[in-house]
């Protein structure tokens, strides 16, 4: 166990967002397949990137971890590769107790504060992220509304990253950590557990960055495909990567227009869980 509790919180946070990006899923960047505006370089320096401003999350306040990930971003990269991830790893990075993770990250949002509200909403212009759509109340383009979660709320119906600031971060606990640490899947390599997690929670969740892109239609449509990776079969056998091989050639027609981003932040949230807890420890099989 001393490889993970070797590591810094920034470590911890990079490693999180690596692992996530590396991990071969469907539709997503990935060591075996790039867009063709975004590479698995740009997730990769994205990850180094805020490893910095993470080792200071005990200190920052919520709303200047974020702002200054999404600037340590657009250094190294032209294109928003992490704010989803970055919206979900701040409050997490915050607490002290590790074995306390999600009430201490539910204070961290309740206890932000106005200014915080404002560094979000400048980080969120900044990345500039796909499928937002214009609001009547808190828009993103205007003004940062008193507390942030006055503009989670409106969102939360329609986007799965503001529901977890809602909720109290329930489903990242309750779905994605149990679906990484799931004991029937521990014989299986680390990167088929991430990929199986993935296409899980697509099931049982449709993805809201589809849905904002392409309509609640085609969301619930890859959530149905997902499940038939699921009933294919045990992971990783012939029934179930056929099944796999079609859900990825789905989702990566009319331009990548489909692909499952926000299932692809909550994995990376659910590793940095598993980090912290060390429910995940290195070195990796």
């Amino acid at each position: 166990m001393s490889g993970t509790a070797a590591l810094s919180l920034g470590q911890m946070a990079s490693l999180a967002c690596t692992l996530e990006v590396c991990a071969p899923k469907p539709g997503n960047v990935h060591r075996g397949a790039d867009f063709e505006d975004v590479t698995l370089q740009d997730f990769l320096a994205s990850a180094i990137s805020i490893s910095t401003v993470f080792d200071q999350a005990h200190t920052l306040p919520l709303g200047q971890i974020i702002l200054k990930s999404v600037e340590a971003t657009s250094r190294v990269t032209q294109t928003n590769t992490n704010l989803g991830m970055i919206l979900l790893l701040a409050p997490l990075a915050m607490g002290n107790d590790a074995e306390a993770l999600q009430q201490e990250a539910v204070d961290a949002i309740v206890n932000s504060t106005a200014q915080d509200a404002a560094d979000i909403y400048q980080a969120i212009a900044m990345a500039k992220p796909g499928g937002m759509q214009a609001s009547t109340e808190h828009d993103i383009a205007g003004s940062a509304p008193p507390h942030i979660l006055e503009a989670m709320k409106l969102a939360a119906d329609r986007d799965t990253i503001a529901r977890q600031y809602t909720t109290g971060f329930e489903d990242l606990f309750a779905k994605v950590v149990p679906l990484l640490t799931d004991e029937s899947r521990l014989a299986m390599p680390l990167s088929h557990r991430i990929v199986h997690a993935h296409i899980s929670l697509m099931a049982q969740m449709p993805d809201t960055l589809i849905a904002r892109k392409n309509g609640d239609e085609m969301a619930q449509q890859s959530a149905v495909m997902a499940q038939r990776v699921i009933d294919a079969g045990p992971p990783m056998q012939e029934d179930y990567m056929q099944q796999l091989a079609n859900l990825d050639f789905w989702l990566r027609c009319d331009g990548h227009k489909r692909n499952p981003g926000t299932t692809a932040d909550m994995i990376a949230a659910g590793l940095l869980v598993c980090l912290r807890q060390k429910k995940l420890v290195a070195p990796f099989v």
